[in-house]
């Protein structure tokens, strides 16, 4: 495996411990008020918390269970910067400082504007290819077109690459085509045994445009217990233990820094954003969260050794924006405890 894959600086950056003495676990008290206000948001289908590494609260309202496969919608952007991640450390791609058109090869569509040849994996991480978004209006028009990698690679320049965030699910479809094109494997056979095999959980095939590549930051199919493993990988810095105390390292050295280091920040919210987390503060605790259309959320807050996940009805009507923020306050009265 590759050793090192990330600059030494961002290596160093952000040192942070990974178990806190002051970590409290949440009290009886905090759970049963969860489980309360949850109840208010009949949208929620389910809530996971763990806390030291080991599941200690579970709630099922409706829709599938805590060991399910849900759709998880845009928070398979969070997976796939894992799986991402994963890539590098089996030396399947070189670093987030790679080229995308490097891992395109001879798949790379002819007649791009030639700044597509500036970005790099990095800035398919953190939403900054510049390419005009994919998302919101434009969403419709693309999922339609006859080739998804190509209606998106050659859309205009909003920003130069590595500029603002510009929230693109094209973008993040054009990681998973570069994956896939690298590798030689589907974007979903990397995800099972790079990230699913250490992790003992099962990565189901979800949906492939018209040329066969994995949906890249959409409509993933993972259980609310699956994700808390993902959760809890990032806590751990990449590592993995299995029962016999044998550790594998399955995210790159400084993976997990250089993820939650904000590189540029939502417009809906004024959260950071980093390699496929959002970053936040609540209830003064440093959190980093994904999130998907209808209120699918995966939390870890390092400080707390907590990792929560909530899942919820991804069907539209879209429930709003302040959805989320009623999501956070749920966490926020764990941590509060």
């Amino acid at each position: 495996m590759r050793a090192h894959v990330l600059p030494v600086s961002l290596a160093v950056l952000w040192l942070f411990p990974i178990v806190s003495a002051a970590a409290n676990e949440p009290s009886a008290n905090a759970l049963k008020a969860l489980d309360q206000q949850a109840g208010a948001l009949s949208r929620v289908h389910n809530i996971v918390v763990a806390y030291e590494g080991e599941i200690i609260h579970e709630l099922h309202q409706s829709g599938p269970d805590v060991a399910s496969p849900a759709n998880i919608k845009s928070l398979s952007k969070t997976v796939l910067a894992a799986i991402t991640g994963a890539a590098i450390e089996a030396g399947v791609i070189e670093s987030v400082d790679q080229p995308m058109v490097e891992l395109f090869g001879e798949h790379l569509p002819s007649g791009t504007d030639p700044r597509v040849n500036e970005i790099t994996v990095a800035h398919l991480l953190a939403q900054q290819a510049g390419l005009e978004s994919t998302s919101g209006s434009n969403y419709s028009a693309w999922v339609a077109s006859p080739n998804w990698v190509n209606d998106a690679i050659t859309r205009p320049f909003i920003d130069e690459p590595g500029g603002q965030m510009l929230y693109s699910t094209g973008t993040s479809h054009l990681l998973s085509a570069a994956l896939t094109h690298a590798s030689g494997e589907t974007t979903h056979a990397l995800a099972q045994h790079l990230l699913g095999d250490p992790l003992n959980i099962n990565i189901r095939p979800w949906l492939r445009d018209p040329q066969g590549i994995y949906f890249g930051g959409n409509d993933m199919q993972l259980s609310p217990r699956a994700l808390i493993e993902i959760g809890e990988l990032y806590r751990t810095d990449g590592i993995v233990i299995d029962e016999s105390g044998n550790e594998q390292r399955v995210l790159p050295e400084g993976w997990v820094a250089a993820s939650w280091l904000p590189r540029g920040s939502s417009p809906w919210t004024g959260d950071g954003y980093g390699f496929g987390w959002f970053i936040t503060q609540l209830a003064g605790e440093d959190v980093y969260y994904g999130r998907g259309y209808g209120g699918q959320a995966l939390y870890v807050i390092p400080e707390r050794e907590m990792t929560v996940v909530i899942t919820s009805d991804p069907n539209p009507p879209s429930p709003g924006g302040q959805f989320q923020q009623q999501l956070n306050r749920l966490v926020v009265g764990l941590l509060s405890d």
